[in-house]
């Protein structure tokens, strides 16, 4: 693949099933109107995915927010869905694993052309039809149904607190750590290398 470059990357439409077809809303088909959709990309940075989130559940009209990411940002959406949980307590979980169909289109780079092309001919494609990953997490503050397969029930132990402690030792503050002080090398004093010189 080195002769070629990726000009495009699209998901696959899947045939028959209710994935497939534009009426079913995801991996989830009885969550509520107001629940938030967070869609990860492998680029999206956590800290603002989750100060919306976290921002979106705080309101009591939103009951449920589903965190959605395939391929690479998988475990992006596994990192934000547990930080989540950590900020919120009492949050149901239903995580669904399934694969989404990607099709990529590679075009050919333009010096020389492939063998069997005339020079005039446009350049050449290829298409790989690729089955990535895809993860979906809902967490919720509503009770969800505990026989459905991935549930996780809330957190039964408290969250640590969010603001981690100094670690304590028992040197006084003037004191340099162990180790900070005695890295120093020994300099020979400015008197003594004069004397030295004028002998």
């Amino acid at each position: 693949m080195e002769n070629f470059r990726k000009v495009r990357s699209e998901e696959a439409p899947v045939g028959g099933g209710a994935e497939g077809s534009g009426a079913a809303p995801g991996p989830f088909a009885d969550l509520a109107p107001g629940a938030v959709h967070m869609r990860v990309k492998e680029g999206s940075k956590i800290r603002n995915l989750l100060a919306f989130a976290t921002a979106s559940m705080a309101q009591p009209a939103t009951r449920a927010i589903v965190f959605s990411g395939c391929g690479r940002a998988t475990t992006k959406t596994v990192t934000c869905a547990e930080i989540l949980k950590r900020r919120l307590a009492g949050l149901h979980q239903v995580t669904r694993l399934r694969y989404r169909s990607v099709r990529e289109v590679w075009q050919s780079l333009p010096p020389g052309p492939t063998p069997g092309q005339e020079p005039g001919e446009p350049a050449a494609s290829l298409s790989v039809l690729k089955n990535v990953p895809s993860l979906a997490i809902l967490l919720s503050k509503d009770a969800l149904d505990p026989c459905q397969p991935g549930y996780q029930p809330p957190n039964s132990h408290p969250a640590p607190s969010s603001q981690p402690t100094a670690p304590t030792s028992k040197r006084s503050l003037g004191e340099p750590a162990a180790g900070e002080g005695s890295a120093k090398r020994s300099q020979p004093e400015p008197s003594a290398t004069e004397e030295d010189q004028t002998a």
